[in-house]
């Protein structure tokens, strides 16, 4: 069982390993945020974008919307009970939203069908195609029986799909075929309470001033300056990224917080060097509307890599409305505590925090269901059951494994054994041997994330285990 603990002090150590759930500063309640409508146009994605620079937001947060539109049955479905069948809605106009997918009411239940959506770029009269929603996604989400699964604020979703700035919606959910062929049916073949959620991840934050300006600690709001303090020795606080350093610095780093050399000894630690992290702050993350502690797991030993299915549309430089995005959906639409996977990583090779705690510490995430305590997941934004990851993602994962497996004595070639919390491979309490870095269908049966992300983890293993050392 994950730990969860109010913040006392700042960090004492320059890794943050040793006080893993110590900090928090006094928080307020969450507020609703602002709406605004994104400036931006959609526009196809470049493989040769340079990586991106990241703008911490205003002191006066991060605006934003959710639109959630119920479902109704459509009148194309002529067969018997077309509520069963067939739901969506037709052609509308809507406020501005960059990001769609589908909620319903008991996460237990299952979309067994197909969703698509066509959407109209914002100030045009231009539609898109039909596009897929993946429509199984209960696997990322909290272990049964933990305090975030069993809130009463979950729901059952489907992926996020980026869809660029758009202001007009169409959208289709239909039962699989034949499902209920050898009996008659029992009930709804579509889950009760479907809606469709639109979510603006708002105008993109204004740059700050130069590297030297140091913003004073009552333009935070409490929340944020929490966030900001779990990683207060990593960079300083309320800073947009987290620097890189080399390998010895951050071995000296490692060594100087188990002790020093004498503690040591003559082993000198197995660890990458930390590459550079945009942290939440970066990124733009409203930390009004997630869950106020923080909930941590006792160590890591593995990792866990996703894709987030949410569509290669996008450009570097709107990674952070991406993320914006997904947590929003995550937190408003899905009834989660937080951005599900601890860390993401854009096609450019950018590493970004995800789920608030810390970036070296063990934050207890909702990315691989069964499998979250203990584990770290990693989230390559995009779509790879078809399209080749670019190199770039994937040796930000061989780098940021390195470093983070590094901080806890994990080898990033090797196998570890870790404790089913429950789902649809393994039975709750089952110790499973998986590999230090797996995929997350190595935990459950998913296509996440995908087969051409799955056939280049070898790559990120191997580059990870020489980063570190090995």
């Amino acid at each position: 069982m994950p730990t969860i603990r109010r913040m006392r002090g700042f960090l004492t150590s320059s890794i943050g390993v040793t006080c893993a759930a110590a900090l928090a500063l006094p928080l307020t309640l969450p507020s609703s945020t602002a709406r605004a409508a994104p400036p931006g146009v959609k526009t196809a994605s470049s493989a040769k974008e340079a990586p991106v620079a990241a703008a911490a937001p205003g002191a006066e947060g991060i605006p934003g919307s959710t639109q959630s539109l119920p479902l109704a049955p459509l009148g194309s479905d002529r067969s018997a009970g077309p509520a069963e069948r067939e739901q969506g809605l037709t052609r509308r106009d809507v406020r501005p939203f960059s990001l769609v997918g589908v909620v319903w009411d008991d996460p237990a239940d299952e979309l067994h069908g197909t969703v698509q959506v066509r959407t109209r770029a914002s100030g045009t009269s231009t539609w898109s195609g039909w596009q897929h929603v993946e429509t199984h996604n209960h696997e990322h989400a909290a272990d049964p029986g933990t305090l975030e699964r069993g809130t009463g604020k979950v729901r059952g979703s489907t992926a996020p799909l980026w869809v660029g700035d758009s202001d007009g919606v169409e959208i289709r959910v239909r039962a699989e075929a034949d499902r209920h062929a050898d009996r008659a049916p029992t009930g709804s073949l579509l889950p009760k309470g479907l809606r469709l959620e639109l979510v603006d991840p708002g105008d993109e934050p204004p740059p700050r001033g130069g590297p030297a300006e140091v913003p004073r600690a009552t333009a935070m709001t409490a929340e944020a300056a929490a966030a900001s303090a779990v990683n207060a020795e990593l960079a300083p606080l309320d800073a947009a990224v987290i620097p890189a350093l080399t390998k010895r610095r951050t071995e000296a780093d490692l060594i100087a917080a188990r002790g020093g050399s004498e503690a040591v000894g003559k082993a000198r630690p197995y660890i990458g060097p930390r590459p550079r992290i945009i942290t939440r702050k970066g990124w733009g993350a409203d930390e009004r509307i997630r869950e106020r502690n923080f909930a941590y797991t006792k160590t890591v030993k593995a990792a866990f890599v996703h894709h987030s299915a949410s569509g290669n549309n996008y450009r570097c430089s709107q990674s952070g409305s991406v993320l914006r995005s997904i947590y929003r959906y995550h937190v408003r639409s899905s009834g989660w505590r937080d951005f599900g996977y601890n860390f993401a990583v854009d096609r450019c090779g950018n590493i970004y925090e995800g789920r608030a705690g810390g970036v070296a510490k063990p934050v207890l995430g909702a990315h691989t269901r069964g499998f979250n305590a203990k584990s770290m997941g990693i989230a390559v934004l995009g779509t790879y059951s078809r399209a080749t990851p670019p190199k770039a993602a994937v040796n930000a994962i061989a780098r940021l494994t390195a470093w983070k497996l590094g901080l806890y004595g994990a080898n990033p070639r090797g196998t570890t054994y870790l404790k089913s919390g429950g789902g649809n491979l393994y039975k709750k309490g089952r110790n499973v041997r998986l590999r230090v870095i797996s995929g997350h269908r190595d935990g459950f049966a998913t296509e996440c994330p995908g087969s051409r992300l799955y056939n280049k983890l070898g790559k990120a293993r191997s580059s990870s285990a020489r980063m570190q050392g090995r």
